[in-house]
């Protein structure tokens, strides 16, 4: 099963991708993905290989991909993300599901289950921090230094040069080529990834508010509280090499909620999933599978 639709919500459209077996054979797995302003389909590297096994519901954000767009400036914020994605579970006909979320999505997912425990049976938290201050682990890193000053090949999709005064939409698009060096790992696959980030609907619409500093926290006040209070497992799945939320502040996380499971993948940076899409795969499966 590989299909999409269209989830009317009341106030948001949400574009939903499903695909794997019986959806209610095992509760889904259901994804959030980062960004904001990218949509799901960056994710498929490491997702199509679990939904041989598991049920997998994918979904655009609002103001991302596919889903409603154009909502003004104050149709967006973390908490609205995490009540659509309570309307979408209860609109698709669950009462439980497994949760990953990724980068940012992974600090949404944290917001989720301190709203709605409830509707989360296992929890993974991707390539991403319950922490601020990252930077002191970036801080004297020499490879990350020397990637900062390689320049990603200008891709044939992006259809306007490099430059700054762009409209969001096109510095959002920007940013995710600018910053490929040291999203992935193995540089060498580097024209493969951008080509991946050809096929994703970029937006613009969440930059206004994060420029105007009016969005609120993408993570709880106390995450560490909220995830010690979680009945249900944790797994924090990490690359090793991830120049995003460097792979410390999961261990961090780890240490301040022993009962999670720390994955921590080799020769993977920030998109893990990418870099070694076997091995993120098997890892979010066995976890899944107790």
């Amino acid at each position: 099963m590989d299909c999409t639709s269209v989830a009317s919500l009341g106030c948001v459209d949400l574009f939903v991708r499903q695909m794997g077996p019986d959806p209610f054979a095992a509760p889904p797995l259901v994804v959030i993905h980062g960004g904001p302003d990218w949509d799901h389909t960056y994710l498929l590297p490491g997702l199509i290989p679990v939904s041989s096994y598991r049920h997998v519901i994918l979904f655009d954000m609002r103001g991302c991909g596919q889903s409603t767009r154009g909502l003004g400036p104050d149709g967006y914020q973390p908490e609205f993300v995490v009540e659509d994605l309570a309307r979408l579970i209860r609109t698709l006909g669950h009462n439980r599901v497994d949760l990953l979320g990724f980068s940012t999505g992974g600090q949404v997912a944290q917001l989720f289950v301190e709203a709605h425990p409830d509707l989360v049976g296992n929890l993974i938290l991707a390539s991403t921090t319950a922490y601020t201050d990252v930077g002191q682990f970036l801080a004297g890193w020499e490879e990350y230094e020397r990637r900062l000053q390689v320049v990603a090949p200008w891709p044939a999709w992006m259809d306007f040069p490099r430059g700054e005064g762009l409209e969001d939409i096109q510095g959002t698009e920007q940013w995710a080529v600018d910053a490929a060096p040291t999203a992935i790992w193995n540089l060498g696959r580097i024209d493969e990834y951008l080509a991946l980030l050809g096929e994703v609907r970029f937006s613009g619409e969440w930059i206004g508010p994060f420029r105007e500093g009016r969005l609120h926290p993408w993570r709880p006040k106390d995450p560490e509280r909220v995830l010690r209070d979680f009945d249900g497992r944790i797994l924090i799945l990490h690359g090793a090499q991830d120049m995003g939320f460097p792979v410390q502040v999961a261990e961090r996380l780890h240490r301040a909620v022993p009962a999670t499971r720390l994955s921590v993948i080799d020769q993977a940076g920030h998109m893990a999933h990418f870099d070694q899409p076997s091995a993120w795969a098997a890892t979010v499966l066995d976890f899944l599978a107790g």
